[in-house]
């Protein structure tokens, strides 16, 4: 089994010409994408490929170090989203292409009249950091 994080981001699909943002939905089309989501992550446990999920507020700031007594230095809050990421899903699955199928499945949600986004997702393996697999010896 591989873990994959599949990473929702606060963008369309760009040949999504009628592309609305989640916040012109009507509640009915929120609630009917939400639906969508947990029904998906309820057919993923019962597979035992579902590890963990969680959706984003777009609200949010990027955070770095700025030296030993110094405050924290932050940039945001953004006015453009693009890049910012909606939510995510973890799953634990057989084979890449099987990682695939479920990225895909879970781009073509409903959204703006109940047509399928079609939204790109970030699929990114779990880094394997078991002792001795990269000469990592945590």
């Amino acid at each position: 089994m591989a873990k994959y994080l599949m990473l929702k981001h606060y963008r369309g699909h760009p040949d999504y010409i009628d592309f609305v943002p989640m916040d012109k939905w009507t509640p009915a089309e929120i609630d009917a994408h939400m639906q969508y989501m947990n029904d998906f992550a309820d057919r993923l446990r019962e597979t035992g490929e579902f590890v963990d999920a969680q959706a984003l507020s777009p609200d949010g700031v990027f955070v770095r170090a700025d030296g030993a007594g110094r405050p924290p230095v932050t940039d945001g809050p953004f006015p453009e989203t693009k890049d910012l990421i909606a939510g995510w899903m973890a799953i634990d699955v057989e084979s890449y292409d099987r990682a695939l199928e479920l990225a895909a499945e879970l781009s073509a949600a409903p959204g703006y009249q109940g047509k399928p986004i079609n939204e790109w997702l970030e699929l990114r393996p779990f880094l394997d950091n078991t002792p001795g697999s990269d000469g990592w010896e945590g």
